[in-house]
């Protein structure tokens, strides 16, 4: 079943002056899943958002959200947690959000028992009556989050969500976002913290000096960077194995073996090689793919570079 679309964005282009902030980009955005936004400081990820939310049009391209134009209607449907924050730090926690949740087309029940539920999820219940000046950043960074999603949304934007939070709050909000993208919701995620893009993205759009530099799921990019090599974990003398030209061990061994392969010969010849030694006992077998962040690097440093 192909999914819905929520972005349609077909090579928007987007200048300040001489600047070129966003260059030619296209790409989707379905319902139900997590795409993630990467590039560096200043690639354009923050003019592609704005563009998308209508703060900014485009000069050239088309951009369109659930379908179409961004009416007023549709605008209802979506939720902005921006890299810069934004409460009314004088005004009581739960009066506040339920007054943002009206301004989303909420009752004023509607949003007082979703504000009171979400307060209970983020465990901050008890600071409902707290003007949001009282609170610690990472209280105020989930009450914000909270705010974002408290209309439920089809379509959540989000920059940087986890900045500020502790491992424990960490998780808290990667729960909540599960569970918008298993409703069928789709959630655009920029960050620059790759081992949540990892755990959470099914696909990324990685963007350096305003141009596409990676577009896909990130399996497959990730796999479009494996080494000609695999890492395997287990008992044997892998150096003496016919195919192997080197061998590389890492932190003791607990993260793995790597074992780097002669030209010509596949992963599929060292395993029948392996399942052929007597002294072999293997745990772990798969091939050796670079982390998101070293695909960062390379990539945005090899853009620099030019």
């Amino acid at each position: 079943m192909t999914p819905s679309v929520a972005i349609t964005a077909e090579h928007i282009t987007k200048n300040y002056g001489n600047l070129r902030a966003v260059d030619d980009l296209s790409f989707e955005v379905y319902s139900g899943e997590v795409f993630a936004l990467l590039g560096p400081n200043g690639s354009g990820k923050t003019t592609t958002i704005r563009i998308i939310l209508d703060i900014l049009k485009p000069d050239s391209g088309r951009i369109a959200v659930f379908g179409g134009p961004l009416t007023e209607a549709a605008k209802d449907r979506i939720g902005y947690l921006p890299e810069e924050r934004g409460l009314y730090r004088g005004v009581q926690v739960l009066d506040m959000m339920i007054y943002l949740g009206t301004l989303k087309g909420l009752s004023p029940s509607q949003a007082r028992r979703r504000s009171l539920e979400l307060l209970d999820k983020l465990e901050l219940s008890e600071y409902a009556k707290n003007k949001v000046s009282e609170l610690s950043k990472g209280m105020q960074q989930k009450i914000q989050f909270a705010v974002t999603v408290l209309h439920q949304p089809d379509l959540i934007i989000v920059d940087e969500p986890f900045s500020g939070l502790d491992p424990v709050n960490t998780l808290t909000i990667k729960e909540l976002l599960t569970e918008h993208r298993e409703r069928g919701g789709a959630i655009v995620m920029s960050t620059h913290q790759m081992h949540q893009v990892e755990e959470m993205a099914d696909r990324l759009l990685m963007i350096s000096r305003g141009q596409q530099k990676l577009y896909g799921p990130v399996d497959e990019v990730r796999k479009q960077y494996a080494l000609h090599a695999v890492v395997v974990e287990g008992e044997g003398n892998w150096s003496t194995l016919p195919g192997v030209e080197r061998v590389e061990i890492e932190e003791n061994g607990r993260r793995g073996v790597t074992l780097f392969l002669k030209p010509g010969v596949t992963p599929d010849d060292l395993l029948a090689a392996m399942a052929a030694a007597p002294d072999i006992r293997l745990r772990r077998f798969e091939l050796a793919v670079p982390s998101l962040n070293d695909i960062f690097i390379q990539v945005v440093g090899r853009q620099n570079n030019e």
